[in-house]
C-alpha cells in the first residue's frame, strides 16, 4: 500500500488556489512524480476531508451567487406578467349587462307602461339587497379564513333579481288549497319593485285563477299582464260590416219579442247606414238614418251603439253566449273597445256584455285567453265611477276562488270592489226611480255653477262616503233593462216589461243570485224605486225559498216615494209621456187601487216583521222643461205613516243627492244605517 501524499490535517483550498498549487514547483518526494491526475487526486481528497461546517458555508455562498442573478430575472418576469393582465384587462371590456340582455332577449314584449318611482318602498329594497352583498362577502372571507366549508348554492344565490322568491311566490298561487293560494296572490299583488322582464315572466307563467285574483287586486301593477293578441284583420271589411255578421249569426229562438225587434232594427239601420257611406250620400229622413241630421260626429258611431246594445240584449240568454264565443265575438269586441276608446258609452256596453259572458264558468278560459282580463284590470282604474263598476262586476263574476255571488245584468257591486280581507257583515241595496240610472241617481247635489263644484265632488256618493263610513258593508246599486227606450221606437210587448208586477220579479231573481238575503239588509229607494222594494219583499214573503229576503230586512229607506200615488197623472197626456212611460204613469194614479192594495199588504209585512223606516219628503216643485213645475209626490203621499217622516226643502231629483257629506240628508240616513245594524256592527 502506498503512504499518504499529505498529512491528514490540510487546508481547504479554493479551486484555483488547488491549481495553482499544482502548478508551484515543489520537491518532489522520491519515486512519485506529481503529475495532472495527481493534482486532480490532491484537490479532490482535499475537499472529502472538509468538515461540516465549511460545507455549509459553501452552500450558502452558492445560493446567495444563483440568487443574485435570478432573483432580478424572476421579479422582473412577475412584474411583466402583472402589467400584461392590467393591459388586458383594459383593453378587453366586459359587459356585466350581458346576462340581464340574454334574459330579456328570452321574453315577449308587447307593451311596456312607465311606472313612477317606488319612493320609499324602492330605498329600502335597494338597500336590503346591499346589506344581503355584504353579508355574503363577510360569510365568503370568514370561510376562508377559518377554512369552513362554504355552500356553494348560497354563494351563486342572486338576491338582487329575487328570481327564487318569484318562482315560489308563483308555485304558492297554483295551490290546490284555496287559502293559500289566495294568500300568495294578494302577496304577489304587494310587489312593485320588481324588473320589468320579471313581470313579463309571470305575466307568462299565471294561471288564469292568479291573473283574475291579481286584476281583483287594488294597486296592482299592470305589467302583471299581457296585453291582448293583435286583432285578426278582415279584408275590404269595417266594424260594422263585423258587427251586423256578429247580429245575424245569432238565433232568434229563445229571445223575447223585443230582443228580436230590436236586433232587426239594428240590422237594417246598419244596412242603410253603409249603404249611405259607399254611396257618398247619407239618407235624411224616410228610412234612412233620422238621426243622423242632429249628429255632429260620424253616425257610425251611434250604429254601432245601437248594435252593441242588441248583443247585450243577446249575451243574457246562455245559448247565444256560446255561439258569441265560438264567432269571434271576443275578439271583435276587443277590437272596438280599442278603437273606440274615446266613448264610454260603446266602452261600457261592452263591458256589459263581458259580465254577462262572465256568469258562465265554462267561458271564463275563452275570456281570459283573449286577453280580457288585463282589459279590466285596466278599467278597474277609470276614475270614472260608471266605468270602473262595470269592470268591477266583469271580474267578480270570473272570481270563482273568492265570490260565491253572480251579479247578473243591471246589478252592481260599489263596495267592495277588490278583494278584501274585512268581513262583510251586512247589505245596502240602491234602488233608483224611473227615467234614473244605478250611479247618477246616486250623485252629489249638482252645483248652479259647476266651475265652483267642490273638489271633493263625488259621482256616486255610496261608492265615495258610504263605503268610507261603513267599509264592513257590501254596497249595491241595481238598475233597471231602461236601454230599451234609447231605440225611440216602441217595442211590441214593451208594455208588460214596464209592469211593476214584471220589475219587481226579475229583480228579485237577480238580487237573489247576487246573494241578497244571505246577510241583514237596508233597501235604499227614490221615488218608484220604492214601489219596487215594496212588490219584492211581498213576493219574496210568499215565496219560501226567497223569505230570507224579508227575514234579514232590517231597515228601508224612502226618498219620495209615491206610496199613495203622484200628481204626475193628473196632468196631460204630452208631460206624462215626457216623464214616464204611460204604463208607469197609470200606476202611479193617485189613490189607484193597485197601489192602495199594495200599501196595505206592505205596511202589514212591515208591523210583521219589524222594520225600520225612515221616509223623506220634497217640499219643493220640479221644473218639468220650461212650462210646467209640480210637486211629483206631494208630502202626505211620500210619509207612509210607519217610522219617521223628514220633509225637506228640495225637489223630486235632489231629494236622494246630498250636498255634501256632512248635509243633513246624508248624516241622517247614515245614521238610519248604523242604527237598523246596530248588532251587525257590535259584532
Amino acid at each position: 500500500m502506498f503512504a499518504p501524499l499529505w498529512p491528514h490535517r490540510v487546508t481547504l483550498l479554493p479551486f484555483a488556489s488547488c491549481e495553482e498549487a499544482a502548478e508551484r514547483p515543489q520537491e518532489p518526494r522520491a519515486g512519485f512524480p506529481m503529475s495532472l491526475t495527481a493534482r486532480w487526486l490532491c484537490c479532490s481528497r482535499a475537499l472529502a476531508w472538509v468538515g461540516p461546517a465549511a460545507k455549509g458555508r459553501s452552500r450558502w455562498r452558492r445560493i446567495r451567487k444563483i440568487g443574485k442573478y435570478a432573483g432580478p430575472v424572476i421579479m422582473g418576469s412577475c412584474i411583466f406578467i402583472t402589467y400584461e393582465i392590467l393591459a388586458l384587462g383594459e383593453s378587453v371590456t366586459l359587459d356585466t349587462q350581458a346576462v340581464e340582455q340574454e334574459k330579456l332577449k328570452s321574453y315577449i314584449y308587447v307593451y311596456t307602461i312607465p311606472l313612477e318611482p317606488q319612493g320609499l318602498e324602492g330605498i329600502t329594497n335597494k338597500a336590503r339587497k346591499e346589506l344581503h352583498r355584504a353579508v355574503k362577502r363577510l360569510v365568503q372571507v370568514t370561510a376562508e379564513m377559518f377554512s369552513w366549508p362554504l355552500d356553494e348554492h348560497y354563494m351563486k344565490l342572486d338576491v338582487e333579481d329575487h328570481e327564487s322568491g318569484l318562482w315560489l311566490l308563483l308555485k304558492r298561487t297554483q295551490s290546490a288549497v284555496k287559502p293559500v293560494r289566495v294568500q300568495a296572490v294578494q302577496e304577489l299583488a304587494k310587489k312593485h319593485h320588481w324588473h320589468d322582464y320579471q313581470y313579463r315572466t309571470l305575466a307568462q307563467a299565471c294561471d288564469q285563477k292568479s291573473s283574475i285574483g291579481l286584476a281583483r287586486s287594488q294597486d296592482v301593477d299592470l305589467r302583471f299582464f299581457l296585453r291582448p293578441p293583435l286583432p285578426k284583420v278582415i279584408e275590404n271589411s269595417c266594424i260594422e260590416d263585423e258587427l251586423r255578421y256578429l247580429l245575424a249569426s245569432l238565433p232568434q229562438s229563445e229571445v223575447d219579442q223585443c230582443v228580436q225587434y230590436f236586433t232587426s232594427l239594428a240590422l237594417r239601420e246598419s244596412n242603410q247606414s253603409l249603404s249611405a257611406q259607399r254611396g257618398g250620400l247619407w239618407c235624411f229622413g224616410g228610412n234612412g238614418l233620422p238621426y243622423a241630421q242632429s249628429l255632429s260626429s260620424v253616425p257610425s258611431e251611434k250604429v254601432e251603439s245601437f248594435c252593441l246594445q242588441a248583443l247585450a240584449k243577446h249575451s243574457k240568454v246562455p245559448s247565444h253566449c256560446d255561439q258569441i264565443v265560438m264567432n269571434g265575438g271576443l275578439q271583435l269586441l276587443q277590437k272596438i273597445y280599442q278603437l273606440r276608446h274615446d266613448s264610454q258609452k260603446i266602452q261600457r256596453n261592452i263591458i256589459r256584455t263581458i259580465g254577462n259572458l262572465a256568469l258562465h264558468e265554462h267561458l271564463h278560459s275563452a275570456i281570459a285567453q283573449s286577453g280580457w282580463i288585463g282589459i279590466l284590470a285596466e278599467a278597474m282604474k277609470s276614475p270614472h265611477v260608471i266605468q270602473a263598476s262595470h269592470a268591477a262586476r266583469a271580474l267578480a263574476n270570473l272570481d270563482r276562488d273568492t265570490v260565491k255571488e253572480k251579479y247578473e245584468d243591471g246589478v252592481y257591486i260599489l263596495h267592495p270592489q277588490y278583494r278584501t280581507s274585512q268581513p262583510i257583515k251586512a247589505d245596502v241595496l240602491f234602488i233608483h226611480g224611473l227615467l234614473g240610472a244605478a250611479f247618477k241617481t246616486w250623485r252629489q247635489k249638482d252645483h248652479s255653477n259647476m266651475e265652483d263644484k267642490d273638489t271633493n265632488y263625488t259621482e256616486c256618493w255610496p261608492k265615495t262616503w258610504l263605503a268610507a263610513d261603513c267599509p264592513s258593508l257590501r254596497i249595491l246599486s241595481v238598475e233597471y233593462d231602461s236601454n230599451l227606450s234609447d231605440w225611440r221606437s216602441k217595442c211590441p210587448v214593451e208594455d208588460e216589461r214596464k209592469s211593476l208586477a214584471y220589475r219587481g220579479r226579475e229583480l228579485l231573481t237577480k238580487l237573489k243570485a247576487a246573494g241578497v238575503g244571505d246577510r241583514p239588509v237596508v233597501w235604499i229607494a227614490h221615488s218608484m224605486g220604492g214601489l219596487l222594494v215594496k212588490k219584492m219583499l211581498l213576493d219574496a214573503s210568499e215565496d219560501p225559498e226567497m223569505r230570507s229576503v224579508v227575514q234579514n230586512t232590517q231597515g228601508i229607506v224612502f226618498y219620495s216615494v209615491p206610496h199613495s200615488g203622484s200628481r204626475l197623472a193628473e196632468y196631460s197626456v204630452s208631460a206624462r209621456f215626457l216623464l214616464f212611460p204611460s204604463v208607469e204613469v197609470k200606476e202611479l194614479s193617485k189613490d189607484s187601487p193597485a197601489l192602495r192594495e199594495l200599501n196595505n199588504n206592505f205596511t202589514k209585512l212591515v208591523r210583521e216583521h219589524e222594520v225600520n223606516i225612515l221616509s223623506f219628503g220634497e217640499m219643493l216643485p220640479t221644473y218639468i222643461g220650461s212650462m210646467i213645475k209640480l210637486h211629483v209626490v206631494p208630502p202626505n203621499s211620500a210619509d207612509l205613516g210607519i217610522g219617521d217622516f223628514i220633509p225637506l226643502d228640495v225637489n223630486h231629483l235632489n231629494i236622494c243627492k246630498p250636498g255634501s257629506r256632512d248635509s243633513f240628508l246624508y248624516q241622517r240616513s247614515l245614521k238610519f244605517i248604523k242604527d237598523a245594524l246596530a248588532k251587525e256592527f257590535k259584532g
